[in-house]
């Protein structure tokens, strides 16, 4: 190993040991070092090409907060906040949100060529991208919940929120952060959440599904049309009974699409349409209606 590196013996063993201390389980022998059990972190040498971009935390009061504070300072697009725990993490509305360790917790910030007016369609992109990577990687049946919840089975498996900020008609950044029930067990606190360890009966890599929203989100299109289409393919609102919350009203009934603006086409006993923009969504039924 020093040969090939280039190194000494004695800067290879101080690195080895810097790794064990990290967490890895590495055995050492004659013949060299074995890597026992990779673990489950989220260092930014774990992300092959995106070493610069993932600024990682083992704890910090919200990775929402260190992002925007980065994103003003001119970090780059595609800058990643993660941590291990979040001792002030929040979601929609400024409440809090449950973040001991084995959960993934990260905000990615984004620098899009997108008009205010539509920058809830990068919201929207990134709650499809991580529905799409929970099913394709785990086989779990994930939904989308308007506004911004990932559900399996009526239970949290994730949160999403958006924060921007604008220069006169146009996005400067928005950061789009992630809480998603990985290997913790937050069920013992919010009864109607879930994690994955819980649904699959063993851990798994927190790294794999970051990494692999990541790519989703390259690939993403916020401001085309489609977002919106796919979003409905995943939902788990459309065509129930609903309240909306809000701090105004209470609305109550069927949700029967969203619209380009991402608004909720509420249905109501009179058949008149009410779109709703903001408000906690609660599911009223558990089937779909008919």
């Amino acid at each position: 190993m020093a040969r090939s590196l280039g190194v000494t013996r004695v800067a290879v063993f101080k690195h080895i040991k810097a790794l064990k201390e990290a967490g890895y389980e590495i055995d050492s022998g004659p013949d060299g070092y074995v890597l026992k059990n990779r673990g489950d972190f989220v260092y930014p040498f774990e992300f092959s090409g995106r070493e610069k971009n993932i600024v990682y935390f083992p704890s910090l009061e919200s990775t929402m907060d260190k992002a925007r504070e980065m994103a003003r300072l001119g970090c780059p697009q595609g800058t990643v906040v993660v941590a291990d725990r979040q001792t002030n993490g929040r979601g929609r509305l400024s409440r809090k949100w449950l973040s001991d360790a084995g959960g993934l917790y990260f905000t990615l910030v984004l620098r899009p060529s997108l008009p205010v007016v539509l920058a809830h369609r990068a919201l929207f992109a990134a709650s499809v991208c991580l529905c799409r990577v929970l099913r394709d990687m785990t086989g779990v049946a994930a939904m989308v919940k308007w506004p911004n919840d990932i559900l399996v089975d009526e239970k949290k498996l994730v949160g999403v929120l958006s924060e921007m900020a604008g220069e006169g008609d146009m996005v400067s950044y928005q950061n789009l952060g992630g809480g998603i029930n990985v290997n913790n067990s937050p069920q013992t606190v919010e009864p109607r959440s879930i994690s994955l360890k819980d649904l699959l009966g063993s851990p798994f890599p927190r790294r794999v599904i970051l990494e692999a929203f990541l790519n989703e989100m390259e690939k993403a299109d916020p401001a085309g049309g489609n977002v919106i289409d796919e979003w409905r393919s995943l939902s788990c609102t459309l065509g129930r009974r609903v309240v909306i919350q809000t701090s105004r009203q209470s609305i109550d009934g069927i949700a029967r699409d969203v619209d380009s603006d991402g608004a909720l086409l509420v249905e109501q006993a009179d058949k008149t349409l009410e779109r709703v923009t903001y408000g906690d969504c609660l599911h009223q039924i558990l089937e779909p209606e008919t």
